[in-house]
């Protein structure tokens, strides 16, 4: 069950209603958790990565995945800690993965120690044919000199898809540093443009688009690179170099290419020197002719017209973003490959681990214990890939919360409303659930701006901290007293019918009312007929009457969600939920849709 504290919370009603920190461990989490189940856009986590007693183990799993024996802190040197690893993140990855829209990615961070373990994981549970990418991101920019081989300076995010034929990736922001590398030097009506790579891949396949073309400046004949070969067709080549002012013709070149040569008119590799020299001037006066009097062709030569050839790239033709990919060295993107890959993010466009920490320090101040923290930079970059502006993440192992901090800083400054769902749990071996002592503290002090170095701004939002408590079955439901069931109907409440909205605000007025304990997003109220165990539960025409009252004096709609054992009065206004059924099928505890225990 999870039980709410306010005095953890912090922001406004939205933000309360709409994000939450889960103190607890998180394979029971997820489980309390399974309103969401088919709601998140993006689950982002970075789990433990078995560096030595940062991860239980408990060979009860095995038969029973929910057992509440936690197990032993797994040591660095026990031989079968790859084993237990795998066998503590399994249940959790199905879990995670279940939460999932049909639309939804999974983004996990981690070191090379269990790469290949949750590699193998995630292929199993959605298939190598839903794997989007292999980030690589630098997370140091010096070696270690303590390295006795390879010095380690990269970490891993292995992004899956649940249907890789439905997600969507989306575009980074085009940064002011991108935009001024477009000029228009030639004032091309169609105003700035970048010279970019004319070729492409694809030489084994497209043999007809790999040959040479000479250049109508200095003559010197340019081919495709290693294994590419021409983005274009051969006629439209031809016509781009012809814009030039001089005439083209095929020819025969032994270049040991599969396609005749693009050249000059006329010209021959064994022409008499003075006629070579003739007609390389003639078309070298009529190209500068047109270069320093004309709008440029689309087809170019750099250095003004002294070094190869390029294509004209239009800024309002790439103006809605830039393709991501897995390799992030800085903002000019015409360096980048084209596609998501197996590549390297550097620590400029990702961030780096002391960064993250040095991010902790100025937010929460020094002496917070942890040694490594992801960099803001780089959950941002994630999110804003495959979480839309209003969509929902999910991070079971909040850590320090950079997730959480990284969806309130996106939202600050693009105007968007991400919701987020962290679960931690902290070391309650140690006495230290750093869910209240640091992950709360962080988020509070990133909605408020009260950073520790005094350099913080108001990044606004709010969330709801709560805390997983005893386990929810039938029998325990009807034993509850009212303030636990007022605090179990506004967790488990879920309209599926609505993306959006399904999470509950607490009526907190100072008037008293006997029903009424929350409202939803559309200012309908939720009403709880219950005083404990033994006393009145149900719904009567007189409990009917009270509530409609309590709805007015709170300037709620007319539409009534009211919670009660059974229902003895019926009427159009009214929507029914049923205690205990109801709750415990928004827990996923019980499945039966029996249209009989719940009703309009």
């Amino acid at each position: 069950m999870q039980r709410p504290n306010a005095g953890l919370s912090a922001g406004d009603e939205d933000g309360r209603a709409n994000n939450i920190l889960l103190e607890g461990e998180n394979l029971y989490a997820l489980a309390s958790l399974y309103k969401w189940r088919g709601q998140v856009d993006l689950v982002l986590t970075d789990p433990p990565y078995n560096t030595g007693n940062d991860f239980r183990y408990s060979d009860k799993w095995n038969a029973n995945p929910n057992d509440p024996d936690l197990g032993d802190l797994v040591a660095a040197d026990d031989p079968a800690r790859h084993t237990k690893w795998m066998q503590f993140m399994y249940p959790r990855l199905q879990m995670m993965a279940a939460m999932l829209k049909p639309t939804g990615v999974m983004a996990i961070c981690i070191d090379h120690r269990e790469l290949f373990h949750l590699g193998q994981m995630m292929d199993e549970i959605f298939g190598e044919e839903n794997r989007l990418a292999i980030i690589n991101w630098e997370k140091s920019y010096s070696p270690k000199s303590h390295e006795t081989h390879v010095s380690s300076a990269t970490e891993y995010v292995l992004v899956y898809a649940r249907d890789k034929t439905r997600a969507t990736t989306g575009l980074f922001e085009r940064s002011e540093a991108a935009e001024t590398a477009y000029k228009n030097p030639d004032s091309d009506p169609r105003g700035r443009w970048y010279p970019s790579d004319y070729s492409g891949m694809g030489a084994s396949t497209h043999p007809g688009q790999v040959y040479g073309i000479q250049s109508p400046f200095t003559g010197e004949i340019y081919y495709p690179t290693g294994e590419r070969c021409w983005a274009t067709s051969r006629a439209k080549m031809k016509t781009n170099l012809q814009a030039w002012g001089t005439d083209y013709e095929d020819l025969e070149l032994e270049d040991d290419k599969p396609s005749k040569a693009l050249v000059l008119k006329g010209w021959r590799p064994d022409m008499p020197s003075t006629e070579r020299t003739q007609l390389l001037e003639t078309a070298r006066a009529r190209a500068e002719a047109i270069r320093d009097n004309q709008v440029q062709p689309h087809l170019i030569f750099l250095r003004n017209g002294f070094g190869g050839p390029r294509k004209k790239s239009y800024l309002e033709e790439v103006k809605k973003g830039i393709v991501p990919t897995t390799y992030w060295i800085d903002d000019d993107e015409h360096i980048m490959p084209a596609e998501l890959g197996s590549t390297s993010w550097d620590y400029e466009e990702s961030g780096h681990s002391q960064t993250g920490v040095t991010e902790l320090n100025a937010i929460v101040g020094r002496g917070h214990g942890f040694e490594t923290v992801k960099p803001l930079k780089l959950m941002q970059k994630i999110v804003q890939l495959w979480c839309p502006v209003d969509g929902l993440v999910l991070d079971p192992f909040a850590g320090s919360g950079t997730t959480g901090h990284s969806v309130l800083a996106l939202n600050a400054i693009q105007g968007a409303d991400r919701r987020f769902i962290l679960v931690e749990q902290g070391r309650p071996e140690k006495k230290d659930s750093y869910a209240k002592t640091l992950t709360a503290d962080r988020l509070r002090r990133a909605i408020s701006g009260d950073w520790a170095n005094k350099k913080g701004v108001a990044l606004g939002g709010g969330f709801t901290f709560s805390s997983l408590t005893r386990r929810i079955d039938g029998p325990t439901l009807v034993q509850m007293e009212r303030d636990e069931m007022v605090d179990t109907v506004i967790a488990s409440h879920f309209d599926g019918g609505k993306r959006r909205g399904s999470n509950l605000r607490p009526i907190t007025d100072e008037t008293p009312y006997s029903y009424l304990v929350a409202k939803n997003a559309a200012n309908e109220g939720i009403y709880l007929i219950w005083d404990g165990a033994g006393a009145n539960a149900n719904l009567t025409e007189e409990a009917y009457e009270d509530i409609v009252g309590e709805g007015q004096r709170a300037n709620l709609a007319a539409k009534y969600h009211v919670y009660s054992h059974l229902n003895l009065f019926v009427t159009d206004d009214v929507h029914w939920y049923q205690i205990p059924d109801r709750i415990l099928q928004d827990f996923g505890l019980d499945l039966r849709s029996d249209p009989f225990n719940e009703g309009e």
